[in-house]
């Protein structure tokens, strides 16, 4: 299959649909309005993608201690944000716990499961597609692979809020790798899987995709 096709063969699937449901949950019970404007005000370049894994503007608002108090049940959170413009797969990272991002824009997500990893590998096939409309807010479990969202089409950005337990995304930890899991160790409670086509794997991050890096368009 040309490389073109893959990409017109590649489904959008809604977040409220039932097949998003292996991979996360909407986030329910929450009054984000304020939050989304504040979010909404956060630098997002038109040609690349800034993620900032802690942002006080937003961790000093009150939905942000309700996060932490009820969803996370009373553990330390950082709340940043992910925003620009991107319409590449490159890679697929995970964490021991779960994500919540909310979305001040339409974005897409490309989601997998740790699961269907095989011998440190994991086919690109296996990755899926979902639309989530500006204003949700979806818990991605720990088992789920996921990266930077990507615009909803060519042109447009997104603004995302990324919410985690604190100290992920920043130093490493320093160790002796000695599985093919600790080898996916990229930065502090984040294994990523690269593509050897996506600029991490130029970085030196471990080469775990496999198949055609998928573009959205």
């Amino acid at each position: 299959m040309k490389k073109a096709e893959r990409e017109l063969c590649m489904k959008i699937e809604s977040v409220y649909s039932p097949s998003f449901r292996p991979y996360g949950k909407i986030v329910e019970g929450y009054d984000f309005s304020e939050f989304l404007e504040v979010l909404r005000g956060t630098a997002c370049p038109k040609d690349t993608v800034l993620y900032v894994p802690s942002a006080p503007e937003l961790e000093g608002l009150p939905v942000a201690k309700e996060l932490a108090d009820r969803f996370y049940g009373g553990m330390p959170i950082q709340i940043g944000y992910c925003n620009g413009c991107n319409a590449m797969l490159n890679c697929l990272e995970y964490h021991r716990d779960s994500e919540v991002d909310v979305f001040a824009s339409d974005a897409v997500l490309l989601v997998a499961l740790e699961q269907e990893i095989e011998d440190g590998k994991l086919h690109t096939d296996c990755v899926k597609a979902f639309y989530i409309p500006a204003g949700s807010a979806v818990e991605l479990y720990a088992a789920t692979l996921h990266y930077a969202p990507c615009s909803p089409k060519s042109g447009c950005t997104f603004q995302v809020s990324i919410v985690l337990p604190r100290g992920t995304n920043t130093d490493i930890p320093s160790i002796v790798p000695k599985t093919v899991e600790d080898n996916m160790l990229w930065a502090r409670n984040k294994w990523l899987l690269a593509h050897a086509d996506a600029p991490e794997a130029r970085d030196g991050a471990y080469i775990g995709l496999v198949g055609e890096n998928l573009r959205l368009f």
